[in-house]
């Protein structure tokens, strides 16, 4: 009977609770979800995460203290005045967390596409077989067909097929919307990640991830469905593009964030323009001997310039970068590409207005904003490359 009545009650303490997080130079909304079934989540809406997987490791009617081993982390609290007091530990550090009764966090995405959707979709895969590589992917079809393709081509980190971070969606939705324009897209998981497998490798660069993207590219000519086969990169993927399109590999290129110049200019702006004042005076010299920049993927990057493969594309190209980018910087990059891509009429160069780096118009560029803003891609950046694409 003790059991039983202790059980009951623990069902007092279930639910969401939410609260903040004081973690010195920011405020990290928490989220704790502990459902009737047993089950308990954690979400951190701020940073986009949401149904991280927490074990309850006690309940009762006043307390609770639950494990999230993802994190390397736990939370324990009891019941007083209606609050759930008590301390976040993670890495060592204890931090005080106090919750109170909320509503479950929910994310506000209202350009991922809803079903029906006038085109088809199919899952393929196609290998890199030097690497070992099988990657998987979406090809979208518009109905009717298409005389053009764009194999879509990820930023830099693990990614899956739609670029997917902070519970946006940006490849999935830009592939909607070229679909229902009569433009297909082949986007597919990066190395490694979701279900694409092989080719995982302690020293892995944007070399790597060229030839991976190069295997795309092969794939969609063996299949003569298309006349015109072009890429579509973000970030380390538009620096791809410019690579690939130096190769003659392609018909055409979309360059969203692309590099422009050497990567340690790169990085040094985008340490400077992130940092404030504590980096003004920081040398390329000093960045590259910070520890962060000592891995394999950051090495090479630091040293490769693009001006070189930039210089060698014929085929057209439209490049477009926000004024707010605090990661690759349109006043830097877009110079430096007009400067060095040879003349083609059917270039196009744009900088836009209040577009950060994922191509949401917000307020500051930085980082921090990118969970919190609903819109998930410019639908003006992508009605230009509709219209820049069909007019080939």
């Amino acid at each position: 009977m003790a059991f039983v009545a202790v059980s009951a009650s623990a069902q007092k303490i279930n639910g969401t609770w939410s609260g903040e997080l004081n973690a010195g130079l920011q405020k990290i909304k928490v989220v704790l979800n502990l459902n009737d079934d047993g089950k308990c989540t954690l979400d951190s809406p701020d940073q986009g995460a949401f149904g991280i997987p927490a074990t309850t490791n006690f309940i009762s009617a006043d307390s609770v203290n639950v494990i999230v081993a993802s994190l390397h982390a736990s939370y324990g609290a009891r019941l007083q005045d209606g609050e759930l007091k008590g301390t976040f530990t993670q890495g060592g550090f204890k931090l005080p967390l106090n919750l109170k009764p909320g509503k479950k966090a929910e994310l506000k995405r209202p350009q991922n596409p809803q079903p029906p959707y006038p085109y088809t979709t199919e899952e393929v895969t196609f290998q890199n077989s030097k690497a070992g590589a099988t990657l998987a992917g979406t090809l979208t079809i518009p109905a009717g067909g298409s005389k053009y393709v764009l194999l879509m081509v990820t930023g830099s980190g693990a990614q899956n097929r739609d670029e997917e971070v902070f519970g946006h969606k940006p490849f999935a939705v830009i592939a909607d919307r070229l679909a229902r324009a009569g433009i297909a897209t082949l986007r597919y998981d990066d190395r490694a990640t979701g279900k694409s497998v092989g080719g995982k490798d302690p020293i892995v660069t944007t070399l790597d991830f060229a030839a991976d993207a190069e295997a795309g590219i092969e794939w969609l000519r063996s299949q003569k469905r298309f006349k015109k086969i072009g890429l579509v990169g973000h970030s380390e993927g538009g620096t791809i593009a410019f690579m690939l399109a130096a190769q003659k590999k392609l018909d055409f290129i979309v360059s969203l964030a692309g590099t422009s110049v050497k990567g340690d200019s790169v990085l040094l702006a985008q340490t400077k323009a992130m940092g404030g004042p504590k980096v003004k005076n920081l040398t390329i010299e000093q960045l590259r001997q910070m520890p962060e920049m000592q891995n394999p993927w950051v090495k090479w990057f630091i040293d490769y310039d693009p001006q070189g493969d930039i210089a060698k594309i014929k085929c057209p190209v439209i490049a477009l970068n926000g004024s707010k980018d605090l990661q690759v910087i349109a006043t830097q990059n877009l110079p430096a590409l007009r400067r060095t891509l040879p003349k083609n009429k059917k270039n196009f160069i744009k900088e836009y207005e209040g577009l950060n780096h994922l191509f949401q118009h917000c307020a500051t560029g930085m980082p921090t904003e990118y969970a919190t803003i609903e819109e998930t891609f410019s639908e003006e950046v992508i009605n230009d490359i509709i219209a820049w694409v069909k007019q080939l």
